[in-house]
């Protein structure tokens, strides 16, 4: 399971001033605020050479680099692992297991569980009950021991939440790299990729 909030796409205004930089052409800009929303609306010149340096790979689309994306992500560890992978171009700040693990009651809404057959249901059940009673010794007396068992018995499956900061360019090797992996996570993700501003013209071009 995984959830997306709080999503922001920045910059726009400045990435595009700064893709007609080479050439000098700042005279062709025809982008704007769009009235009410406050959106920033990518004008037909604008848009045309935006997808054109796109599409012409990464050497010609640094400007991708500067279109900011700001998320609230909400995934289970064993996906955190996996986009941890990603280091260049990425900034993550979580919750913290260290000073929070403790802090409220666990419940199963605490995991991700939507794939779980009835066995798996009564496994984490199990498991979710034993963590509670160490939650509740470790708040009674604070010995060390109690903590640890909840820690490393946390299954990976615990949700965790982080703030993201990354880019478009970052997203086109997300999108390509993960948009058929066998986890449902990573699906999700690339619709949340798909559903961006400007996605299709700017993050959905590789192979034209």
């Amino acid at each position: 399971m995984i959830t997306f909030d709080r999503i922001c796409v920045m910059n726009f205004d400045n990435a595009i001033r700064g893709a007609r930089n080479p050439m000098s052409s700042w005279g062709r800009m025809d982008s704007y605020y769009e009235e009410g929303s406050g959106r920033f609306i990518l004008g037909e010149n604008d848009l045309a050479l935006a997808h054109k340096l796109a599409v012409a790979g990464s050497d010609h689309r640094k400007f991708l680099r500067q279109i900011m994306v700001s998320i609230d992500i909400s995934a289970p560890l064993y996906w955190w692992k996996e986009f941890d992978t990603y280091k260049v171009g990425t900034v993550a700040n979580s919750t913290s297991t260290m000073h929070k693990l403790h802090a409220k009651p666990f419940t199963r809404d605490d995991f991700s569980h939507d794939a779980l057959d009835e066995e798996g249901i009564v496994v984490l059940d199990a498991i979710i009950a034993y963590l509670e009673k160490e939650r509740e010794l470790y708040n009674e007396n604070r010995e060390k021991v109690h903590f640890m068992n909840m820690i490393q018995i946390l299954p990976s499956s615990y949700n965790q939440l982080r703030t993201v900061t990354l880019n478009y360019e970052v997203l086109i090797n997300m999108y390509y790299a993960r948009r058929t992996h066998k986890l449902d996570e990573w699906k999700t993700f690339c619709q949340m990729i798909e559903m961006l501003p400007y996605a299709k013209e700017l993050i959905l071009v590789k192979g034209e």
